[in-house]
């Protein structure tokens, strides 16, 4: 396990305010000896927190060339056909990931395939389950062309996360199962993909990024 680079900077903030509210707390004149120490046991608390959030744990990776993994880790909370305008230009099976805080926040390619489009999208910051988040957030969109088809998914921001990053660059070839963006704090997953795909999650089920097979894509011969 190690702590992911797009972390380094907050926890280092972090971490110098927590020192500086830890030290008001003990050297304040005054000061109940009670509240002075449950100050600092709460920052220590709230450090080891932000430390959790930026972990990355070791991934197993093992999945066929057909199969679609989980983007990232968090709860399948919709699988259902949808239009997804700005890539596919129509039907296509959507598969909402949601991600609490506690939930790793990296993002791992679901599928190998070139990045045929990559847009990042100013937006609103609405709570992530919220039904117009997808095309009202802070967004990006990743196309990936397959021989089974195109393979699009988002990284949405929620109500928390003001941050998405991402690690990869239209046009590039992209590996199945690579490391390719990061959201600080709480966030979502959209996946869309050919409507012959064979779903083989459904809502409620927890999902771990390189892991689980989220879908199966039809054999091209």
């Amino acid at each position: 396990m190690y702590i992911h680079s797009a972390g380094h900077r907050v926890i280092l903030v972090f971490f110098l305010i927590a020192a500086a509210i830890s030290l008001l707390a003990h050297w304040i004149p005054g000061i109940p000896k009670w509240l002075s120490v449950s100050v600092i046991v709460v920052m220590v608390a709230l450090c080891l927190l932000v430390l959790w959030f930026f972990r990355i744990p070791p991934r197993p990776f093992n999945a066929a060339p057909n199969e679609v993994t989980s983007v990232s880790d968090g709860k399948v909370v919709l699988v259902e056909e949808v239009d997804e305008p700005e890539v596919i230009g129509g039907k296509a099976i959507k598969i909402c990931v949601f991600l609490s805080i506690f939930d790793v926040h990296a993002q791992w390619a679901p599928i190998g395939g070139k990045l045929e489009y990559f847009k990042y999208h100013e937006g609103a910051y609405l709570v992530a389950w919220h039904e117009k988040s997808s095309t009202l957030n802070e967004r990006t969109t990743f196309g990936q062309r397959t021989p089974s088809g195109l393979v699009v998914w988002r990284q949405i921001a929620g109500a928390v996360a003001r941050r998405i990053r991402w690690f990869v660059e239209q046009g590039q070839d992209i590996q199945h199962g690579q490391e390719c963006g990061f959201i600080l704090f709480g966030s979502r997953i959209d996946l869309y993909l050919p409507l012959d795909a064979e779903v083989v999650v459904k809502p409620g089920d927890r999902v771990v990024a390189r892991h689980t097979v989220l879908a199966r894509l039809a054999e091209v011969h």
